[in-house]
């Protein structure tokens, strides 16, 4: 079984349901599963299918979701792209990820005229969101197609290949520690089990109206808020871009039983939410991921909206849910829960060996949800999967109960609104700077982002000043990546070896 079987099969048996809701606009099982049929059909008319990877620069919407199951429906592996990406950012994934088509917005389209001489691309499928720009004279054109007229043509019968469990059917880049981001190659068999999973444990069922304000692209929404409800028959309740007083609406007008968000959402929602406690009346679940959050925001949310958060851990690699807290059982604050259907999760030390009750290792998890790998790094792979363990790089324990606590991060990752920042990447962008000759980065505590980026770098230039490289920042980094501080050294800390003590000015930032 895999994402596209199971939507047909729910689209067949209950035809007359609305799958998704968007702008207003209720689109029934059947007319998704129709238009992604056409889609696929298109896409296999043109010539893709397996092996063919497609590109996916999208926000949330219906242009998402056609192509991202229509795309695996023809039998190609889908690439989502976050759409807020740099055209550096977003031209190194095109690259590495070997893409031959783009599903995107036509106010993109000036980006990729800056990228396509440089890529393979064949066609750029692009939806009209009425911004009135003219593309006819765009260098693009001749490659161009409107995703809207595609869908409508293609081929409402196709069948499309059969699809092997073990086929990779999403590549998600994650940054990586070397600078640059890995593309965690997840399975049909890796992304259907954990939507599965993910829905039976949480009891989402086709009575469930799950609100999707979390970026599809990433693997959070992509899994809890988007998969899981689809393959129960329930209401994907697509929300554009995330707003308190939106989601607010949203819940109200259309009596939502479900939010998936993490910390910065939550706290967002208590802060703007007074007299709005009513428009989370028929709210069954909240769900946080993303980074850990704080107990006094769980305890006060719960208290202000009278409805249960249960927080849970997962990461790209495991498609990515691991651990929630069970709905049967007490739920523990500050814990991620316990292992999900079918996957197991445990505390190692430096060993591999299970450490005991209570104490202090690495979380590493097994099950049908780990990656495949990464694309085309057979030793990141080998170093990140061994004996069949998904070695997740944070450092955790475990209660009497069963119950998982994530002490700290073994890596220096640093977690902004609940996107992974990785400081080698920021760095490998300001050592570019023909100025900056020492870079380091850390995350501190933010109240509202959960962490915000700080950078420290040594100049050669005594009049760069921290306006000027913010801007530089700008070109080159997504938002949530770029430094809200920059602090020039003479010297950055080392130890005898002259590797750069990040510790070091992780304790400069709590003195000063």
């Amino acid at each position: 079984m895999n994402l596209s079987e199971q939507l047909s099969l729910t689209a067949g048996r209950q035809p007359e349901s609305d799958a998704y809701i968007f702008q207003g606009k209720r689109v029934s099982y059947q007319e998704f599963d129709s238009s992604v049929t056409k889609f696929a059909g298109a896409l296999s008319q043109l010539g893709y299918g397996s092996g063919d990877h497609i590109a996916l620069v999208s926000g949330n919407s219906p242009l998402f979701m056609i192509g991202l199951y229509g795309s695996l429906r023809a039998g190609a592996t889908v690439i989502p792209i976050n759409p807020t990406y740099t055209v550096d950012e977003m031209s190194y994934i095109l690259k590495n990820g070997d893409v031959k088509a783009v599903i995107t917005m036509d106010i993109l389209l000036e980006q990729f005229e800056y990228m396509d001489e440089s890529l393979d691309i064949l066609h750029y499928f692009a939806a009209d969101t009425g911004s009135g720009i003219d593309h006819s004279a765009s260098s693009l054109s001749e490659k161009m197609k409107s995703f809207t007229s595609v869908v409508a043509g293609g081929d409402p019968l196709f069948e499309g290949p059969p699809l092997n469990e073990e086929d990779v059917g999403v590549i998600l880049y994650t940054s990586g520690t070397t600078g640059k981001p890995k593309g965690a190659m997840l399975t049909h068999r890796n992304l259907y089990s954990n939507a599965i999973d993910v829905a039976d444990y949480l009891a989402i069922n086709a009575e469930d109206r799950v609100i999707a304000t979390l970026p599809m692209f990433h693997v959070f929404c992509l899994t809890v808020s988007l998969n899981a409800p689809l393959m129960n028959g329930g209401t994907v309740l697509v929300v554009p871009k995330f707003s308190p007083q939106e989601v607010f609406a949203v819940a109200e007008e259309h009596k939502a039983t479900v939010f998936a968000g993490v910390p910065t959402m939550y706290n967002y929602l208590l802060q703007t939410g007074a007299g709005q406690e009513p428009t989370f009346r028929h709210m069954r679940l909240c769900i946080s991921g993303g980074s850990s959050m704080p107990v006094s925001l769980l305890q006060s949310f719960e208290e202000r909206f009278e409805v249960r958060i249960s927080e849970g851990y997962g990461l790209s690699e495991a498609s990515p849910v691991t651990a929630f807290n069970p709905l049967d059982r007490p739920r523990k604050p500050g814990s991620i829960g316990m292992n999900i259907k079918n996957v197991v999760n445990k505390i190692v030390d430096e060993l591999g060996e299970e450490v005991d009750t209570g104490e202090v290792g690495e979380l590493v998890v097994q099950g049908p949800n780990v990656m495949k790998g990464y694309y085309k790094l057979p030793e990141e792979t080998a170093v990140t999967i061994r004996d069949g363990w998904l070695y997740t790089g944070d450092m955790a324990r475990m209660d009497e109960d069963g119950y998982i606590y994530i002490v700290d991060r073994k890596k220096d990752m640093i977690i902004v609104g609940g996107y992974n920042v990785y400081p080698r990447e920021v760095e490998e962008v300001l050592y570019h700077h023909e100025d900056i000759t020492e870079a380091a980065v850390v995350g501190a505590p933010d109240p509202e982002q959960g962490e915000t980026v700080i950078s420290f770098v040594v100049s050669k230039n005594p009049l760069l000043t921290e306006d000027l490289l913010k801007n530089y920042c700008k070109e080159k980094l997504a938002k949530y990546k770029r430094p809200s501080r920059i602090e020039f050294m003479k010297e950055l800390p080392k130890n005898t070896t002259g590797k750069i003590l990040r510790r070091n000015l992780r304790e400069q930032l709590t003195n000063s």
